[in-house]
C-alpha cells in the first residue's frame, strides 16, 4: 500500500450515519447515554435452545453492500458499507474476501466469532453489538477508529491495539480486570468505554492520550493507577462501590469533571482529597451518603474552593461568598489554635528550664 493510499483511508471521514465520536461533548447528553445503557442492561438473554446456524451469504451480502467509493489505490471503485445487522447470522466468514469494506454493522446477531475481519485492512469503523463474543481480538487494523463490542461476553481487554483507534466501547461485558491495552499502540484513544462490567479497581488503564473514560456500574473500589492519565478531562464512576477517594494525583492536569453517583462516599473529608486536581470544574455525588450531611452543598465548596457545579446545579454567587466567609472564618480558627499550641509549647519549655 502506498503512502497516499494510507493517508487516503486514514484521515478520510466516516459518512453520513457513522460520524466519528467527538471528544467528551455535554455531560448532560453523556448522563442520557448512561441511563439508556442502565436500562438496558439485562436484555440480551442465554438462548435455552441450540442457536441454529445462519451464515452470511452472497444474496444477504448483495442487498447489504452500500456507499460505492473508490478503492484506496484509487483506480477503481467498490462499495465500502456492510450494514448486516439483526440477521440472526452465526457467522460471518465470507467477508473475508470483500477487502474494500470501511464501515461494518454485525450488530444483533448470535455470532461468537469474528476473527474473519482481521483480514479487512481498510475497515474504519466496526460495530458489533449484542452478540455472544467472549474476545474483541482482532489482527491489528491499520486504519481503525471506531470499535464497539456492547452487549456481549466479553471477559479480557486484551487483543485491541490499533494504532489509528480513537473510540472503543466495550459496555455491559463480563470484564473483570484491564489488561493488554498497549499505550504505545492506542495512541490516538481518546474515549474507552467499559460500563456495565466486573471491574473492582481502575489499574489498567494506562493510557496517557485518553480523555474520556466511562467506567459506571461496575464494582470498582479502589481508585489505582491514574497518575498516569494526564490528558484525561472526563471520568465517570457512577454506581460502583467507593468509600473513599484516595488514588488520585496532582498530575491529572486536565479533569474537569468526574460522577460519582450511588457510590459510598459518606463524608466532605473524602471529598476533600480532590483539591488535588487543579483543573476540576463539575462533580456528582448524589445518592451517596454524604449528600445527608448538614450544609452538604456548601461544605462541598468548601473543600473545594474551584468547583463551580455540584450534582449538575451551578453555584451560586451567594454561595459563594457564604463558603468563602466560612472559610476564612475557619482558617483564623485553625491559625488562632496552632498559635496557641506553640505559646503553651513555649511556656512549657521555661519552665523546665527553670
Amino acid at each position: 500500500m502506498s503512502d497516499n493510499e494510507a493517508d487516503q483511508l486514514g484521515e478520510e471521514e466516516a459518512p453520513e450515519g457513522e460520524e466519528l465520536p467527538d471528544d467528551g461533548g455535554e455531560e448532560e447528553q453523556v448522563e442520557d447515554e448512561e441511563e439508556k445503557m442502565q436500562e438496558n442492561e439485562g436484555e440480551q438473554q442465554e438462548e435455552e435452545e441450540k442457536i441454529p446456524e445462519v451464515p452470511l451469504t452472497e444474496d444477504i451480502i448483495t442487498e447489504c453492500l452500500s456507499l460505492l467509493c473508490k478503492t484506496g489505490d484509487g483506480l477503481s471503485h467498490a462499495f465500502v458499507r456492510m450494514d448486516v445487522h439483526e440477521r440472526e447470522l452465526t457467522n460471518i466468514s465470507m467477508l473475508k474476501s470483500y477487502i474494500h469494506l470501511r464501515y461494518i454493522d454485525v450488530s444483533k446477531n448470535n455470532l461468537k466469532d469474528i476473527s474473519s475481519l482481521s483480514s479487512l485492512t481498510h475497515l474504519l469503523t466496526l460495530r458489533a453489538d449484542y452478540n455472544m463474543l467472549t474476545s474483541a481480538r482482532l489482527e491489528e487494523m491499520p486504519f481503525l477508529q471506531v470499535a464497539s463490542f456492547n452487549f456481549n461476553k466479553i471477559t479480557s481487554t486484551e487483543g485491541v491495539n490499533h494504532p489509528m483507534l480513537e473510540h472503543l466501547s466495550l459496555n455491559n461485558n463480563e470484564i473483570a480486570q484491564v489488561t493488554g491495552l498497549n499505550a504505545n499502540k492506542l495512541s490516538r484513544l481518546h474515549t474507552l468505554e467499559l460500563r456495565g462490567n466486573r471491574l473492582e479497581t481502575t489499574d489498567g488503564i494506562y493510557l496517557p492520550n485518553l480523555k474520556n473514560l466511562f467506567l459506571a456500574a461496575n464494582t470498582i473500589k479502589k481508585i489505582e493507577g491514574f497518575s498516569r492519565m494526564q490528558t484525561l478531562t472526563t471520568l465517570h464512576l457512577r454506581e460502583n462501590q467507593l468509600e473513599n477517594l484516595d488514588g488520585f494525583s496532582e498530575d491529572m492536569k486536565m479533569l474537569q469533571y468526574i460522577n460519582f453517583r450511588s457510590n459510598n462516599i459518606s463524608s466532605t473529608k473524602e471529598i476533600g482529597k480532590l483539591k488535588v486536581l487543579p483543573m476540576l470544574r463539575a462533580v456528582a455525588f448524589s445518592e451517596n451518603p454524604v449528600t445527608e450531611e448538614d450544609d452538604y452543598r456548601l461544605e462541598v465548596l468548601i473543600a473545594l474552593r474551584k468547583i463551580e457545579r455540584l450534582d449538575k446545579d451551578e453555584y451560586t454567587e451567594e454561595e459563594r461568598n457564604e463558603s468563602e466567609d466560612i472559610y476564612e472564618q475557619r482558617l483564623q480558627e485553625m491559625l488562632a489554635a496552632k498559635n496557641e499550641e506553640m505559646l503553651g509549647s513555649d511556656t512549657e519549655d521555661v519552665n523546665l528550664e527553670d
